[in-house]
């Protein structure tokens, strides 16, 4: 279940905020400044929060700057300040929306459902670029490749093959056709090319992961991940 954290020294605003996300479907704590939601999210994790920008103990913009120094989850800023410097500098803190009291109803859930959907989009994005057998993790946007923490080193013709076959799961892949899809060229005569580089990659796996073989072969027609 989706969980919102509800960030407001105002005790009626907090609980009108919690109506309207419960009727969402949503489940909701409700803090009432920048400290103790600190210490709620170090306790448990949320999928958004509604943030007020003036309270006691810490205010909205203190706790946006220490939440962006660890997470990326997303704020939706709440506040009475209508200024527009005001709205750029809780943007600029870290905010992801901001919306001025009093606000519509309606407003406030169309806002909280579209933030969600932009965190789940980016979420499911991230998820297509590592790929994980076992405990190898490949990750396409660092170009790396490691074993619990502990990085192996690839080339990149190594990372990419690596990538290729982890994508397609199961599907069996002959060397002309790697070639083409990592060298980008033609992939005729590329046999030999691509078994030196398919062997010293199972070396360097192998070397990481003593007694696994990640890169199967299909005598005769090619090369596999299966797991």
């Amino acid at each position: 279940m989706t969980k919102i954290l509800i960030v407001d020294d105002d005790r009626q605003i907090a609980e009108l905020i919690e109506v309207y996300m419960k009727n969402e479907g949503y489940d909701t704590a409700k803090a009432s400044d920048g400290m103790e939601a600190f210490r709620m999210l170090e306790q448990s994790p949320y999928d958004l929060i509604v943030l007020d920008i003036m309270m006691p103990n810490m205010d909205g913009l203190e706790f946006c700057q220490k939440v962006r120094k660890h997470s990326s989850i997303p704020i939706l800023m709440v506040s009475a300040k209508v200024g527009d410097m005001d709205k750029i500098l809780g943007l600029m803190t870290g905010g992801d929306d901001y919306m001025i009291k009093p606000f519509n109803p309606l407003e406030l859930i169309a806002r909280v459902k579209a933030l969600l959907r932009r965190a789940s989009y980016q979420l499911a994005k991230e998820d297509e670029d590592v790929l994980r057998v076992g405990l190898l993790e490949i990750d396409k946007q660092s170009h790396a490749a490691s074993v619990e923490g502990n990085a192996i080193k690839l080339t990149a013709r190594e990372f990419e093959i690596l990538f290729l076959l982890a994508k397609h799961r199961g599907r069996v892949f002959g060397s002309e056709e790697i070639f083409e899809r990592v060298w980008n060229e033609p992939g005729e005569g590329s046999n030999q090319t691509v078994m030196v580089h398919i062997s010293n990659l199972r070396d360097k796996l192998e070397a990481a992961l003593p007694g696994e073989t990640i890169i199967q072969t299909v005598w005769g027609v090619g090369y596999k991940i299966e797991k």
